[in-house]
C-alpha cells in the first residue's frame, strides 16, 4: 500500500460569501488546487503557510497538536476555508503547518468519503453516491 493523494481546491469562504453578496467578483475569489496527502491519521486538515498567504486567510486561534513522534506543537488554526475534493464541498479550519496540505478525517466526513488504500484513492461513499449525507445524532 502507498500513500493516498487527492486533488482538492481551498477556497477563501469570505471571498466566496463577499462574490455571493455582489461585493467582489466571482473571478477574485482566492482559491488555490493541491494535491493533497490523505492522512486518516489527522484529525484536522493543514495547510502549508505559503497557501495561508496566498489565500490571505486571518487565524482565529492557536492550538496544541501532537506529532506522529509524540512532540506536541502550538500551531495557528484558520477562518473556515472551504475543501472541494470530487465534487463534493465543505467549510472547515487548517492548521498552518508544514509543506503539503494535508486532508484529515474531519473534512473526510464530512464530505462522505472513503479512503480506498488498496486502490490509492478516495471515493464517495457508495451508499451516497451522489451527495453526502451527515449523521446530526
Amino acid at each position: 500500500m502507498g500513500e493516498v493523494r487527492v486533488k482538492v481546491k481551498i477556497t477563501n469562504s469570505r471571498d466566496e460569501v463577499a462574490a455571493i453578496t455582489g461585493q467582489m467578483t466571482k473571478e477574485s475569489v482566492r482559491s488555490y488546487e493541491a494535491d493533497a496527502l490523505v492522512d486518516t491519521g489527522a484529525v484536522t486538515s493543514a495547510i502549508p503557510q505559503h497557501i495561508y498567504n496566498q489565500l490571505g486567510l486571518v487565524t482565529i486561534d492557536k492550538k496544541v497538536v501532537q506529532y506522529a513522534d509524540g512532540r506536541n506543537d502550538v500551531v495557528e488554526a484558520t477562518e473556515p476555508v472551504i475543501f472541494e475534493i470530487n465534487g463534493r464541498r465543505t467549510p472547515d479550519e487548517a492548521f498552518v503547518i508544514g509543506d503539503e496540505v494535508l486532508i484529515g478525517q474531519t473534512v473526510l466526513e464530512k464530505m462522505d468519503l472513503l479512503v480506498d488504500c488498496r486502490n490509492n484513492k478516495v471515493t464517495p461513499n457508495p451508499a451516497r453516491p451522489d451527495q453526502p449525507v451527515l449523521k446530526v445524532k
